[in-house]
């Protein structure tokens, strides 16, 4: 007898999966006419993003609305891969404009917990936050792959529980991360000592709140993933996933095409251009962060707000 992925892991809407990759469609557009624009690895992190989602859901909405498919242990395979995939390039584009923003402020706040503290600096490294999230996404991979080969098997299960965990961490950190950047603007708010107060976007003056919000939708999908880990029916329900899962994420690939919240190549330059039109002399804007910028190995100009972020 055959056995029907798509029906056993709850895909059941055939429309809701089309209406996901029609919205993720325009999106896709956007940034890749951003990419055109400049070459930047956020843009290209969002663009790759949003090209995974919507071959997801494609063959999601396949699976679910002809059964042969549904049957075809690979389609479901791949499906689930780009599902898992995915989420490793949003929470990373979103850490890295949270560091770009943390690499331009003068100073960073102190923490009253040390701990704490010493975790947010390590993970400030981008290649370690970077290589420490191929870890969740490798077991997810692992497990998916377990799950199908071995359904009655409890590794698979175990490898996702383990990489739903993780995530669930790495998110935290984020979301840690953005209230750093919270304070240290809400407490730097002269454009002469703030370089990043001076921005004149939208997106870039509101950045801190926007942000937040999309860390706070990111923890809303991991809490929700790892809430229900032993909870088969409602991790695999519709009617909680869509709401919990897929539209969390919608919102913030939405929220990252707010004019401004991803700052230019050239910021410095901007940067510098602001403050002059603030009362600076408009040397400040490559002093202030230098020395902290200097230090991470980082640089602010012409390149970028850092040494990867001027990369794509």
């Amino acid at each position: 007898m055959s056995y029907n992925y798509a029906q056993a892991y709850g895909w059941d809407s055939v429309a809701a999966a089309a209406v996901f990759a029609a919205l993720y469609a325009p999106l896709d557009v956007y940034f890749v006419w951003k990419m055109i624009q400049e070459r930047r690895r956020v843009v290209f992190t969002m663009m790759l993003f949003c090209t995974i989602r919507i071959a997801a859901y494609i063959l999601r909405a396949i699976a679910a609305g002809i059964p042969g498919a549904g049957e075809n242990e690979n389609v479901f395979i791949a499906a689930e891969v780009l599902f898992s995939v995915g989420f490793f390039g949003l929470l990373y584009a979103t850490y890295s404009l949270v560091m770009d923003r943390l690499d331009l402020l003068p100073s960073l706040p102190t923490l009253p917990i040390p701990l704490l503290s010493r975790l947010l600096a390590l993970t400030r490294n981008r290649r370690v936050f970077r290589l420490a999230l191929t870890v969740p996404m490798a077991l997810g991979i692992a497990g998916i792959n377990e799950s199908t080969e071995n359904p009655n098997s409890s590794t698979g299960n175990s490898l996702r529980k383990a990489s739903a965990i993780v995530f669930l961490v790495m998110t935290a950190l984020q979301v840690g991360q953005t209230l750093v950047l919270v304070k240290a603007e809400y407490e730097g708010k002269d454009p002469l000592t703030n370089p990043l107060s001076s921005l004149s976007k939208f997106g870039s003056t509101h950045a801190p709140l926007i942000l937040t919000t999309i860390s706070l939708l990111l923890l809303i999908r991991e809490i929700f993933t790892v809430a229900t880990i032993d909870q088969f029916s409602k991790a695999t329900n519709e009617h909680y996933w869509y709401p919990l899962v897929a539209l969390p994420e919608i919102l913030c690939v939405v929220l990252y095409t707010v004019p401004g919240m991803i700052p230019p190549r050239n910021v410095g330059r901007v940067v510098g251009e602001e403050m002059k039109m603030h009362g600076g002399t408009g040397e400040e804007e490559m002093r202030v962060g230098g020395d902290r910028d200097v230090e991470r190995g980082y640089a602010v100009g012409e390149e970028g707000v850092n040494g990867e972020a001027g990369k794509y």
